[in-house]
């Protein structure tokens, strides 16, 4: 497979669970600042903007309004859901020849009813509508993709991007010192409550929260599980497979999976904000890595934040 082709479906699939990941924490972290009305706007939002790698002024105050409108809305922001789904629709078109015409219709229909704007009473029905179509352009591909070198590079993308917003998602609870609720409300914004509940058979605590979004092997949210899927695809991808040596790309994504399954939960329950950060550094050394093997002559396309 060309190379601009495998790099265009790899971004096609990290773009599209970009937005899906960048709705789900930014519906987590409105609803905490209802959840709790002593927490400090300014301060929370600074903090959300720094997860997701984005700076502002200093002087600047910040509310709510700002950072829907800087991580939802502006289209020229790197970190923003309508930059994503842009520039998914973008190198859906570089790879016309691949795609199915259903995916490409999906991406196209999705940028093309983006919004400008958003009433502050219907940021839960945008976010909404941001991962419904997320999970439509994911059905189609499901359903049209032969699992071959195409489905593997989308599928790669998608993986390394879950695990990263995964561990967005959970630096975010570290933003307030809300109470047992916010874990529910964070669990349910990626559909993890139920099969929280059927896992451990208790409401959600933040040793069991942390544990089940970080290191569960059945829930395909999870980081572990999608590092898991990463390395999949990667075995998928080399021309010897499972018997191949495991190239750099491979390496860093099993180092990352060590630290998840042999640390201890309370130490990274304690570190929570630090633990994300290092899986977050993994996963962007792992990008860069298979940038350098599978894309060399092409420059990476970056969001703020991610390169270290």
């Amino acid at each position: 497979m060309l190379s601009r082709i495998a790099e265009a479906l790899f971004w096609i699939g990290r773009y599209v669970e970009r937005g899906d990941g960048t709705a789900r924490i930014l519906d987590v972290h409105l609803q905490l600042l209802l959840e709790d009305p002593w927490v400090e706007e300014d301060t929370a939002c600074r903090s959300l903007l720094a997860v997701m790698g984005t700076g502002v002024d200093a002087e600047q105050t910040l509310g709510r309004d700002d950072v829907v409108r800087i991580l939802a809305l502006d289209r020229d922001h790197a970190a923003s859901i309508a930059h994503s789904i842009a520039a998914a629709r973008e190198n859906a078109r570089r790879a016309r020849e691949i795609i199915s015409t259903d995916l490409w219709e999906t991406l196209n229909e999705t940028n093309a009813r983006m919004p400008r704007r958003i009433a502050s009473d219907k940021t839960h029905q945008y976010f909404r509508w941001v991962r419904d179509r997320a999970a439509l352009a994911f059905g189609v591909v499901d359903s049209s993709t032969s699992r071959d070198e195409a489905w593997h590079f989308f599928s790669l993308g998608r993986a390394i991007e879950r695990a990263d917003m995964t561990a967005r998602l959970l630096a975010t609870r570290s933003l307030t010192e809300a109470g047992g609720p916010s874990w529910t409300t964070l669990l349910r914004s990626c559909g993890a409550y139920e099969a929280h509940l059927r896992s451990h058979r208790a409401v959600p605590t933040a040793a069991s929260a942390v544990e089940f979004l970080l290191v569960d092997r059945l829930f395909p949210r999870s980081v572990l599980a999608s590092v898991l899927h990463a390395e999949d695809c990667l075995r998928g991808i080399e021309p010897g497979g499972a018997f191949s040596a495991p190239s750099r790309a491979h390496q860093v994504l099993g180092r990352v999976r060590a630290e998840l399954e042999y640390r201890p939960i309370g130490d990274i329950v304690h570190a929570l904000s630090e633990s994300m950060e290092e899986v977050q550094e993994g996963v962007s050394l792992a990008s860069d890595a298979i940038r350098e093997r599978y894309f060399p002559s092409i420059a990476m396309p970056v969001w703020i934040g991610e390169a270290l």
